[in-house]
């Protein structure tokens, strides 16, 4: 982790918030701003954005144990649901069902952060059309158009927006508007992975020309999905979703690449690395044992790999790197590793589950805002089928109106024959 921090002092208990703040990060830009806000003693601020666009995966559990750490350093979080700007990465969905996927992840992200035991007397969910819609927001970012090229635009966004071969302009105002965010959000600070660095970078050189005061930036390292790249929502094999069943669970880990002795590219140590022991850590220290360690196991292990008496017993853990040793040595096989993770991500999801199964509300949310695909073959029957109707509906009327026709024409007639006088 960097840390280009100036001279600052802090006492005893504000090291131990700064250290909690920024501890396992992959770097920070700006240390000196967390550290001069927590010497004063004010409120420090933090922002995380997300595009409600594709379901929440276990991808997301990475960033939100990290904010997990800052409501616990009692820093104000502020989640930003980027309903804009996921409209603006080449139109991901259109901007009403945006609506009722902020309204899940809302619900969602609320269950995690309690389902972890984290405060939430801090924890703000702000809309992003709330405020980015404003006279003041759209003049900001007219004059922050006009200070920036379409190649800074490009590149600050090269790793976070889509990149496809005709670009739209909405993609290139991305990474400005989210440089924006961090003056409309009052923060110190803004969090996120280090696949944003250039979109902070970009925002260190804009927000000061805009008369703005420049933030902290601070960045998770990446975690490999499943199948040993990055997690997408977009290769349903490569992530596990909040609600999967145990049964979904077992299939995508049983497809996890886990080479024998293998630990570069391994989801499945990267994912214990970065969220399981964490969190067992944490767990074990509130309520005196971790929920990943087996009932035989004593009270300061933190992870177990059960297994039988023949093929050596089971195993258990105080830390990640004798789990990553035992590995790459072979002591620990991939059956054996990937039946842990399964029962471990299965106890992280339980409570999660089965709040979303006790709140109807929460069900008719995820419903809105993700409705089952329609079948084309259904599709074209249906059409096929309204098309008919259509077709049969037009003939009676065409019908009716001749009929209609005709009688009037009678009537009409009628009404002008003379009848002779008698």
């Amino acid at each position: 982790m960097a840390d280009n921090s100036k001279q600052v002092h802090l006492n005893n208990e504000q090291n131990q918030r700064f250290n909690l703040i920024t501890r396992s990060l992959h770097e920070v830009l700006g240390a000196d701003i967390v550290k001069q806000k927590i010497s004063t003693g004010e409120q420090l601020k933090c922002y995380w954005g997300t595009a409600p666009t594709g379901r929440p995966h276990v991808g997301y559990f990475v960033p939100l144990v990290k904010i997990a750490d800052f409501l616990r350093a009692g820093v104000e979080v502020k989640v930003l649901m980027a309903d804009i700007h996921a409209f603006l990465d080449n139109l991901k969905a259109p901007f009403e069902l945006v609506q009722d996927r902020v309204k899940y992840y809302t619900k969602l992200l609320r269950s995690i952060f309690i389902s972890l035991d984290v405060p939430v007397d801090n924890l703000i969910f702000v809309v992003g059309s709330s405020y980015q819609l404003t006279p003041q927001y759209s003049m900001d970012s007219y004059r922050l158009a006009a200070m920036t090229t379409e190649h800074d635009a490009k590149k600050a966004g090269a790793e976070v927006v889509k990149q496809v071969s005709s670009p739209l302009l909405s993609g290139m105002l991305y990474p400005g508007l989210q440089a924006l965010d961090e003056e409309h959000l009052g923060c110190d600070f803004q969090f996120g992975g280090v696949d944003q660095r250039k979109i902070f970078v970009m925002a260190e050189s804009l927000l000061p020309k805009l008369g703005y005061a420049k933030r902290a930036h601070l960045m998770n390292a990446m975690v490999p999905g499943l199948a040993g790249g990055k997690m997408s929502s977009s290769d349903p094999n490569s992530k596990i979703d909040f609600l999967d069943s145990a049964a979904d669970v077992k299939k995508k880990i049983k497809l996890a690449f886990c080479e024998e002795g293998n630990v570069q590219e391994n989801g499945l140590l990267a994912f214990l690395k970065a969220v399981v022991l964490p969190i067992a850590a944490y767990k074990q220290l509130i309520k005196g044992a971790s929920p990943f360690a087996a009932q035989d196991a004593a009270n300061d292990f933190l992870f177990s790999v059960t297994r039988p008496e023949r093929f050596g017993g089971s195993l258990h853990y105080k830390d990640y790197d004798k789990i990553e040793h035992d590995f790459s040595t072979k002591a620990l096989h991939p059956g054996d590793l990937k039946k842990a993770v399964e029962d471990a991500i299965n106890t992280l999801l339980d409570p999660i589950r089965k709040d979303f199964e006790a709140d109807e509300e929460f069900k008719a949310v995820e419903k809105a805002a993700y409705p089952p695909p329609i079948d084309p073959a259904a599709a074209a029957k249906e059409a096929k089928k309204a098309k008919n109707e259509a077709k049969k509906n037009k003939t009676k009327a065409s019908a009716a109106t001749f009929q209609q026709q005709s009688v009037d024409s009678v009537a009409d007639q009628v009404e002008r024959v003379e009848i002779p006088k008698q």
